[in-house]
């Protein structure tokens, strides 16, 4: 465990060299949540005032789900991390040395893990600069962040594995255009869910996104309701680890096919 915590450091800090080695790639992580808070957040902030929404601030109930939505569509192309090491023979030649084979996927999960909580820092200041309160405080937030940190590692672990499952990069794009939008609106980022149609609010009892954003408004309470937090935050961990389990394991097919 000692050897695959380390090589995961080392991994992990290579890729991050990549990283920050591309400013126009760092700024557009940090441009494309603001244009989400303050495009979704004027264009739907009079849903508030419609029956059944409860009232209050709508750039208050926003932010989890800005936060969630960029989870998602931040870690869904880290298949094209996996993918862009095949071709360039990077994981070929990775497999000749004696680093651990989970500390190899482990880092592409990490390095997104990383990436994404910088985005949601980004995300709560500007909510902050915008006039948002956060009731849950010193609490709350860290709860929020852990939330988005597990929902993104579900699908940056689902998008390593069926980057090194199928290897091509439409499928990674199509697969990420089609799951999205549909999990972002099957889920209450943007809509109380006692607004939405009976139907949509059963699948989103099995949404992760959902889970997230119940996870982090329960955390952002004036009076926090940590029992919820612990449940949707234990759910996502389950799936969590499932995924990262499932990844490392595609790894090992790939290796076997080399």
């Amino acid at each position: 465990m000692t050897t695959l915590v380390t090589h995961t450091w080392w991994m992990t800090n290579r890729r991050l060299k990549v990283l920050v080695k591309q400013p126009a790639f760092v700024g557009i992580l940090l441009i494309q949540p603001a244009i989400w808070l303050f495009l979704f957040g004027n264009l739907f902030r009079r849903v508030v005032e419609l029956p059944g929404f409860g009232g209050g601030s709508y750039l208050d109930y926003i932010i989890p789900g800005v936060v969630a939505m960029t989870a998602v569509s931040s870690n869904m192309w880290s298949g094209m991390g996996v993918l862009e090491e095949i071709e360039r023979g990077t994981m070929n030649r990775l497999l000749t040395t004696p680093v651990a084979r989970g500390a190899i996927m482990n880092s592409l999960v990490l390095e997104q893990a990383l990436s994404t909580a910088v985005q949601v820092t980004a995300i709560i200041l500007l909510g902050l600069a915008a006039g948002a309160t956060y009731p849950g405080g010193a609490a709350g937030l860290p709860a929020m962040l852990v939330a988005a940190l597990l929902l993104g590692t579900i699908f940056s672990a689902l998008s390593n594995t069926v980057g090194m499952l199928v290897r091509q990069r439409e499928t990674i794009i199509g697969i990420n255009t089609l799951l999205l939008l549909p999990l972002t609106f099957l889920s209450s980022a943007f809509m109380a869910s006692t607004l939405m149609p009976s139907w949509m609010r059963r699948i989103a009892d099995f949404n992760p996104v959902n889970w997230s954003l119940d996870a982090a408004r329960a955390a952002m309470r004036s009076e926090p309701d940590w029992g919820v937090v612990a449940s949707r935050g234990g759910w996502l961990l389950i799936l969590a680890v499932v995924m990262l389990v499932l990844s490392t394991r595609t790894f090992r097919a790939y290796q076997k096919s080399v």
